[in-house]
């Protein structure tokens, strides 16, 4: 077992997550988006790639509609000339833009997300995960629920050392309810993989379930950027409704 499947597969239900690295050789940068979803609505969902970005999109309409479509259909991961947008919602629109003015991420995450608050589904209050590689760095945030209502704002710097990457989830990883938030710092993993269509098949095989019955999987995208050159990139999704 890789080092990043023994990380994930202590996750039970991670919810959606994000990790942001380097590829081995350190010329790339990694961008990990995956999916995973409990209820019928969070499972009606693929990844497809359209117009230089990655987009939630429904497999079944009539089932994604009892869920909430504003929070479930998105873009998640967006590619600008001078870099990579990713998170978990529509913020990433406003990350994107905030890569057209500003080099340094954790600045642009600050900006992009100042209006953004944590996701309105309670009882779960879900975190908004969000990251972007610019510049020959990368950031990560995490904007969470407090105990009084608060929004709660982390941001992070993400290294980009050859072979390693931070992962940040919506949830903790206990399948219980309420879900329990995100908390503390970014964890991090090993990454082995050299291309994204192996790094896609690895995550996804990481979040495989030890019961069938408990297996959330949606889907797995993940883009190798060029950091000398964010404009050259190349990516790989897995969806789940595809491989069934």
């Amino acid at each position: 077992m890789s080092q990043a499947a023994e990380f994930l597969s202590k996750l039970e239900y991670p919810g959606r997550l994000i990790a942001l690295g380097a590829a081995p050789g350190g010329e790339r940068a990694v961008i990990i988006y995956a999916i995973t979803g409990r209820s019928p609505s969070s499972q009606a969902r693929k990844l497809v790639f359209h117009d230089r970005g990655i987009w939630v999109q429904p497999t079944d309409e009539a089932t994604l509609k009892k869920g909430n479509a504003d929070l479930l259909v998105y873009p998640a991961v967006l590619c600008h000339e001078r870099g990579i947008a990713v998170s978990n919602g529509q913020q990433t629109s406003d990350i994107s833009a905030g890569l057209a003015k500003a080099r340094n991420p954790i600045v642009i995450l600050a900006e992009a997300l100042e209006r953004w608050d944590y996701e309105p589904d309670p009882p779960i209050f879900t975190p908004r995960i969000s990251g972007c590689v610019g510049g020959g760095m990368a950031g990560l945030s995490l904007v969470r629920r407090g105990r009084d209502g608060r929004a709660l704002r982390s941001y992070f710097e993400v290294p980009l050392r050859p072979g390693t990457a931070r992962l940040l989830s919506t949830y903790r990883g206990p399948n219980r309810d309420p879900l329990p938030s995100f908390e503390g710092e970014p964890g991090e993993i090993v990454l082995e993989a050299t291309t994204s269509h192996e790094s896609a098949g690895e995550i996804y095989a990481a979040l495989k379930p030890r019961f069938p019955e408990k297996d959330f999987r949606v889907a797995v995208a993940s883009v190798f950027m060029n950091l000398d050159d964010p404009a050259d990139y190349d990516l790989h999704i897995v969806n789940r409704h595809e491989r069934t």
